[in-house]
Formats: structure tokens, sequence, C-alpha cells
């Protein structure tokens, strides 16, 4: 009697573990880059590279917090709308960007990292190099103006 429950006791346990692999599961990935751009540079182009270029439907925005919320819908995912979102923290040196498609495979959002970047590049060009906080502070080797003779 015994042995016959820990029997079933071991095949309910090796069903459960067949069942909870043969679940989706959800992909927590992100990916990113460091723009050089400017922290309104960046959002401005994330916000056309959402709404504008495949046309995704932006549920959730603000340019004060720096971030973008939208229903993703790939090309090979037919009419399944997953949600995705764009964050951006200004670092100072560089405008870290964040992609998130949380039920999608990686490789989707780097996808969206990559256009972004390039969409950065094509629209605003090579980026003005940008000053820290401690370059503003002692005015920097450019506010000295020339070398007096």
């Amino acid at each position: 009697m015994l042995r016959r429950r820990v029997v079933h006791a071991s095949i309910s346990i090796t069903a459960v573990a067949v069942l909870a692999l043969l679940q989706p599961q959800a992909v927590s990935a992100k990916s990113g880059f460091e723009s050089p751009y400017t922290l309104a540079q960046t959002y401005n182009a994330a916000l056309r590279l959402v709404r504008v270029d495949p046309g995704l439907e932006v549920t959730e925005r603000d340019p004060t917090a720096a971030y973008i919320l939208f229903g993703y819908r790939s090309t090979e995912g037919g009419p399944r709308v997953v949600p995705g979102s764009i964050e951006m923290l200004d670092s100072g040196r560089a405008v870290r960007v964040v992609v998130q498609l949380t039920q999608m495979p990686r490789y989707h959002e780097q996808v969206l990292s990559d256009a972004l970047a390039k969409k950065l590049r094509e629209e605003y060009g090579e980026p003005a190099p940008r000053r820290t906080k401690a370059d503003a502070a002692d005015g920097g080797t450019e506010a000295a103006g020339p070398p007096s003779e």
C-alpha cells in the first residue's frame, strides 16, 4: 500500500514537471545601448520609430520621465500584439536606452535597439560632444579662450 502511494506520488511529480516544461514561458530579456545624443533627441527619435515607421500604437508616453509604452506586433507573429517599452535615462555622458518586449525573443528587442541607433545617426548626424557636470562647473578648457601672448 505504501509502495503504491510512493509510485503514484512520483508519477504525479513527473507529470507536473513535464507539464511545466511544456508551458510557454514568458521571456524576460531586455536590450539596449548608450546613445551619445541628448535625451530630447533620443526620446523624439524613439517615439517616431515606434509610432511613425511601423505604425505601432503608443499606449502611454512621458517625455519628462523619458519612457514610451506601446503595443508591438511582429511581422512573423500574426495579429498578436504584445506590450513593449522603451526607457531612457540620461547619465550626463550618454543616454542609456532600454528596450523591453517581455513576451518576445530577445532578437526583437535588439532589432528595435539597432533601428533606433540607426535612426538617430540618420536624422541627427554625428552627435555633438556632451559636456559633463565637472566641465560645466570649472568652465572647461574652452571657457578660458585662446592663450594670450
